[in-house]
């Protein structure tokens, strides 16, 4: 019986010895064609990237009677002066994706708020980028950002 033991371990190392040779080998081979193909990307020109100029934007007064608005009871989070009419450039799920959208606005210049609404798909937050009183000034507002952000639209608070 004894035999039979040392005999199973003996071929049990023997086999574990000499399938790890293989592995090196490939993993030898795989290091060398890397290698080979480092020292041919290095060779290449510098690319010359031009820099991206943009220009503001001068829209013409835009009528407040052709623009949809999209009514919705909202409540702000956080602290701004949220007014009847409102230009949304963003809706995310997690109130953390709007605030970072939020922030970008905010170091732009903007007086930017996000809210919250629950509608169909659950809670959703909104980033307004500006609140007006007048529905003429928030479409107005709203098409100097749709160069911006083309997906902008207006909101009134119920």
């Amino acid at each position: 019986m004894k035999k039979f033991v040392v005999l199973g371990l003996g071929l049990c190392l023997a086999f574990g010895l000499t399938s790890c040779k293989s592995s090196e080998s490939a993993y030898r081979k795989a290091y060398e064609k890397a290698k080979a193909q480092e020292t041919t990307v290095t060779t290449t020109e510098p690319v010359e990237v031009a820099p991206v100029v943009t220009t503001p934007v001068t829209t013409a007064p835009v009528s407040a009677d052709n623009v949809s608005v999209r009514s919705e009871k909202v409540t702000l989070v956080g602290s701004g002066n949220l007014q009847d009419y409102s230009v949304v450039v963003g809706s995310f799920g997690v109130e953390a994706n709007a605030r970072g959208l939020q922030q970008r606005l905010a170091n732009r210049g903007y007086n930017s708020m996000v809210v919250s609404a629950n509608t169909a798909k659950g809670l959703m937050y909104r980033v307004i980028a500006s609140s007006f009183a007048d529905k003429g000034q928030a479409a107005q507002s709203r098409a100097q950002l749709q160069g911006e952000f083309p997906d902008a639209w207006l909101l009134y608070r119920q």
